[in-house]
C-alpha cells in the first residue's frame, strides 16, 4: 500500500501544518515517512485498522526511499572526489611533454631560427621504414628513410626542408609511415612528442592541449616525458 498524502483510511492528513510544509519539498526524507506513518496510525478508522501487511509494505517503501537517497548522496560524493582528483592529475601534467599517437607533425624553429621536427613510427619488426611528410592538402614535401631493428617505436627527425632542399615555413604538417617494401609493405602508426600547455576537464574525460597539435584525449598518450 502506497502512502496517500491526502487521505488515509478516509481521514485527511491535512490537519498538520508541519506536514503540509514538508510536502512542498521535491524529496521525501526518512523523517517525512515516519511523520506520515504516525499521522496515518493516529487517524486510522478503528473499525478498519492498518493490517500488518500494509504496515510492513509502508516500512519497506520508507527503507527503499532512504536507500535511494543514500545512494544518490554517495554517487554525488564520488563524483566530487573524482573531479578533484582529475584536476590534480591534470595540473601535474602541465609543462611536461607527451608522446601522442597522431598523423600531425609540428615544425618549429628554435631561438637561432633552426627548423626541426621529430616523430616515431610504430613498426612490427626489423626492416625499412618510409616516412612521407606532406602538407595539410596531401602534397608531398619530404620522404625520409629509416631502418627498424625490431618491433617498437622507431624515431626519425626532419630538418624542415623539402625534397629540393628548401626550408619550409613553420607550422603543422602531416605524416604517414610505411613498413617494408613492395607488395609486402604496410601502413603503420605514427606519433610525436609535444609539450602539454594546459588540460581541459571534459565530461567525456580529460583532454590535453598539446602545443602545435591541439587537443588529444588522455587515452591517446603513449608516454610522458
Amino acid at each position: 500500500m502506497a502512502f496517500d498524502v491526502n487521505v488515509a483510511n478516509g481521514i485527511g492528513l491535512t490537519s498538520s501544518p508541519q506536514t503540509q510544509s514538508r510536502m512542498g519539498k521535491s524529496d521525501l526524507t526518512q523523517a517525512d515517512f515516519l511523520r506520515l506513518m504516525t499521522e496515518q496510525l493516529k487517524n486510522q478508522d478503528p473499525l478498519k485498522p492498518l493490517s500488518n501487511a500494509e504496515f510492513v509494505s509502508q516500512m519497506a517503501q520508507m527503507s527503499t526511499a532512504q536507500g535511494v537517497g543514500d545512494l544518490e548522496t554517495a554517487i554525488d560524493n564520488m563524483a566530487t572526489s573524482f573531479n578533484g582528483d582529475q584536476a590534480l592529475r591534470g595540473a601535474s601534467l602541465i609543462g611536461r611533454t607527451a608522446l601522442v599517437e597522431t598523423d600531425r607533425l609540428p615544425l618549429s624553429a628554435d631561438a637561432d631560427g633552426v627548423l626541426s621536427a621529430s616523430g616515431v613510427a610504430a613498426t612490427p619488426g626489423a626492416g625499412p621504414v618510409t616516412i612521407e611528410i606532406t602538407t595539410a592538402n596531401g602534397a608531398l614535401v619530404r620522404r625520409l628513410q629509416v631502418t627498424s631493428s625490431g618491433a617498437g617505436d622507431v624515431p626519425f627527425a626532419w630538418d624542415g626542408r623539402n625534397e629540393q632542399g628548401q626550408a619550409m615555413a613553420p607550422g603543422t604538417y602531416r605524416m604517414r609511415a610505411t613498413f617494408g617494401e613492395g607488395r609486402g609493405s604496410q601502413a603503420v602508426g605514427t606519433g610525436t612528442m609535444a609539450p602539454i600547455d594546459s588540460v581541459t576537464l571534459d565530461p567525456q574525460g580529460m583532454l590535453l592541449n598539446l602545443r602545435g597539435l591541439g587537443t588529444a584525449p588522455l587515452s591517446a598518450i603513449r608516454r610522458l616525458g
